[in-house]
């Protein structure tokens, strides 16, 4: 595998491989059809985006290199950024990920959630050999147990509750304020209802509503998203969190209007909101990358006996498959006993 994540690449490097589902279906399938390569699953997230092959013995392409190829980018600026990892290490690497022990936001809640939809998108692609649906499967069992059963004292689970709390310091409470959050996903959902939770009267964008199909936080009010412009006038705060390829917020667009928002939070790669409002006179914005904590940090010791646990279920898998050639060369030479027996 190789890996490209927020130690090591900010964040206008990483949004050229960040990819929306139906991209990473389709890179899926073309990755698979590579020489050497007999399964993949790519793993695409705000903060990180990582590649999982498994490979004819002999035949492993360089990951990174490969990647860029299909995605249609250059190598050269991700070649210091890129981490690749192989056998243990990188087993051992995502179980981490899945259990939030190498997220930016320490401990968050959705990367196990992302770790299995990147293992159902393979799957649909057909590109999840069994190797790779074993470790994913692993992987997200330890992550659900880590999520579980470790407890990250003192530290926001996910990235919507680091930007509410984030805002809440820079607006000095949140008591009273207005919101608009742009985007009605799961982070979208979450920071309308954390927001909601601080005290805020939220407004959210829809694009467009079915009824029982569209769920609306509780307390929050709507405001279709092609009137977003209009509906942010006297907002105190903007906080974006979509999939869209294009830029939700555009600085020209925001400087026209008679009362914007000052503070705004982009929780989106690609980002939602245009850089540039951040160098306006008077405006506040936050990207992810504003919003993690100190990285110096050891893995809580009830995390590394659950990671340890399923690695070695892994190994047992990994035994026991080793032995399958073996098993059935016995099978023949019993059956070849057989009928050896039956023609005498």
């Amino acid at each position: 595998m190789t890996g490209l994540d927020w130690h090591k690449a900010p964040i206008d490097l990483r949004e050229s491989l960040s990819f929306t589902r139906s991209r990473v279906l389709e890179l899926d399938r073309r990755l698979w059809s590579r020489d050497g390569v007999e399964g993949c699953v790519l793993l695409s997230t705000c903060n990180r985006t990582e590649l999982y092959l498994s490979c004819e013995p002999g035949a492993e392409p360089d990951p990174g290199r490969l990647l860029c190829a299909v995605a249609g980018v250059p190598y050269a600026p991700f070649a210091d950024a890129f981490v690749t990892r192989s056998g243990e290490k990188a087993a051992r690497h995502l179980m981490e990920v899945a259990g939030g022990l190498r997220s930016q936001i320490w401990g968050e809640d959705q990367i196990v959630t992302q770790v299995k939809a990147a293992a159902a998108a393979a799957r649909e692609a057909g590109t999840a050999d069994g190797v790779l649906e074993t470790l994913f499967r692993n992987a997200a069992a330890a992550g659900k147990e880590i999520k579980t059963r470790v407890r990250f004292i003192g530290v926001p689970r996910s990235a919507a509750r680091a930007a509410v709390d984030r805002l809440d310091q820079t607006l000095g409470g949140l008591t009273g304020k207005r919101a608009m959050v742009i985007g009605n996903g799961e982070m979208g959902r979450l920071a309308a209802s954390l927001l909601h939770q601080a005290g805020c009267s939220v407004t959210i964008t829809l694009r467009s509503y079915h009824h029982g199909e569209t769920v609306v936080p509780a307390g929050c009010s709507v405001t279709p998203y092609e009137e977003r412009y209009s509906a942010m006038g006297g907002m105190d705060l903007v906080l974006s969190a979509t999939t869209s390829p294009h830029y939700t917020v555009t600085a020209w667009e925001l400087a026209e209007l008679t009362h914007p928002p000052k503070v705004l939070a982009d929780l989106a790669i690609p980002r939602d909101i245009e850089p540039q409002v951040g160098t306006l006179p008077g405006f506040t914005l936050y990207n992810v990358d504003d919003l993690g904590v100190d990285t110096s940090r050891e893995i809580p010791q009830e995390a590394v006996a659950i990671v340890e646990k399923y690695l070695d279920r892994l190994g047992q898998w990994e035994n026991y498959r080793s032995c399958l050639p073996s098993l059935e060369r016995v099978k023949q030479a019993v059956a070849a006993r057989v009928l050896s027996t039956d023609l005498e």
